[in-house]
């Protein structure tokens, strides 16, 4: 917990500094990147720093690690820390890096508050800083260890054993290891990182779902990420992933990581998911099935078109192996197209038109729920869950690119 002296700084100077970090943290990663560019080439998502996502993901958590320190001082905000760490492990995050951070940090800090930044109130917020950074470490070396790899070492090399069109923007890729070792250990609903070479040198990484479990191997899905009207680029890493990595390939992936996991009780599940948020839930759909799950399972998922709907054959096979699971789909656009390849109906049930809406849907007491998709997407389904008695502690969600929250 913080010291009495620096709680109190923080606490006044709370207000100051959450009104200040936008222009804190650009200044910061200006800094950081001037230093160490190759950070920004090698572990950074530069399509997150471009559009904004990830200073203001940087901001939200520190000003929310503050406000928890000040207000529940007996308490950590540790389901922001575990969704970080976890996020830090996949990535390869180092704890020597951590003092790197802090040095350009408070660099920023310093410049944009000017005068503001007296002594007390610096050594106030390092000691925030560095109860966060402790925090994190220490679950990121636990994370390490049980994926069985030292700190910072999680890459190895994979051989893309096959690969699936799921649809014209879906592609699935099996991988096995190139050595001779077993798979890491994973759960469903968890992610793993990819990282790729691209034609300037820099080795991007990603995170993609795992979207089933084949026998000694990991499957991931992906989609094409295509330029916008607005001008937003191509995604770099899908379309690498698209165009140039086949069968016989290879690729260099991390270990599973991941919070979003359930746990292995009997009470119902409602597994709600747009667009490409719907390889999470194949991933826990496929596994449920496998162990011939008897549980209340509830499947929603809504898409553009039925034609780019992943997995819509896979969802249909996977729900008639469950005992007592159903499935909604709604589309935006459901006259448009004839659905991927085989034209296969995803439920006896005909699609709803438009967009996701729960509050007809018959959830029983007790459920659990597990959310995927554009964070406004989450935002409105989990308001319909509240409404329908869902409690708070039971709605999970992963969010694909920097958390900015629900």
């Amino acid at each position: 917990m913080l010291s009495p002296k620096s709680a109190e700084t923080v606490r006044a100077t709370l207000p100051a500094v959450a009104a200040a970090i936008g222009e804190i943290t650009p200044l910061f990663y200006e800094k950081l990147f001037a230093a160490h560019p190759e950070l920004l080439r090698d572990l950074f998502n530069r399509g997150n720093q471009a559009n904004g996502s990830q200073r203001q993901a940087l901001a939200g958590s520190i000003a929310t690690f503050a406000r928890h320190l000040i207000e529940h001082p007996e308490s950590r905000p540790d389901t922001m820390l575990a969704r970080i760490a976890h996020k830090h492990a996949s990535l390869g995050v180092r704890e020597d890096q951590y003092p790197v951070v802090r040095r350009h940090l408070f660099a920023a800090i310093a410049e944009v508050l000017g005068d503001g930044a007296t002594d007390d109130v610096i050594q106030a917020w390092d000691e925030v800083y560095w109860l966060m950074a402790h925090a994190l470490t220490a679950i990121e070396k636990r994370l390490h260890s049980q994926a069985g790899g030292p700190d910072g070492a999680v890459w190895r090399r994979y051989r893309v054993a096959s690969r699936f069109q799921e649809t014209d923007e879906v592609a699935t890729f099996v991988l096995r290891p190139d050595d001779s070792e077993p798979v890491p250990p994973s759960r469903p609903g968890q992610y793993l990182s990819v990282q790729v070479p691209l034609p300037d040198g820099a080795r991007q990484i990603r995170q993609y779902s795992l979207s089933g479990w084949p026998d000694g191997g990991l499957q991931f899905s992906v989609k094409r990420v295509s330029g916008g009207p607005s001008g937003d680029p191509a995604g770099e890493v899908s379309t690498h992933l698209h165009e140039h990595v086949h069968v016989g390939g290879t690729l260099w992936a991390s270990a599973p990581f991941g919070e979003v996991v359930w746990d292995d009780g009997t009470g119902p599940l409602l597994l709600a998911s747009a667009g490409i948020g719907c390889t999470p839930m194949i991933g826990m759909l496929s596994y449920l099935a496998t162990a011939g799950s008897p549980r209340r399972v509830i499947v929603a998922h809504a898409d553009r078109t039925p034609h780019s709907h992943p997995f819509r054959t896979d969802l249909r096979q996977l729900i008639d192996k469950l005992p007592d699971a159903t499935c909604e789909v709604w589309y935006e656009e459901p006259g448009s197209g004839d659905g991927p390849r085989d034209g296969a109906p995803t439920d006896a049930a005909a699609p709803h038109s438009g967009l996701m809406d729960l509050t007809r849907t018959e959830i029983p007491a007790g459920t659990t729920a597990y959310l995927c998709g554009p964070v406004p997407f989450m935002k409105a389904v989990r308001t319909q869950l509240l409404a329908s008695g869902v409690a708070a502690a039971a709605i999970h969600y992963e969010v694909f690119g920097p958390d900015l929250g629900l």
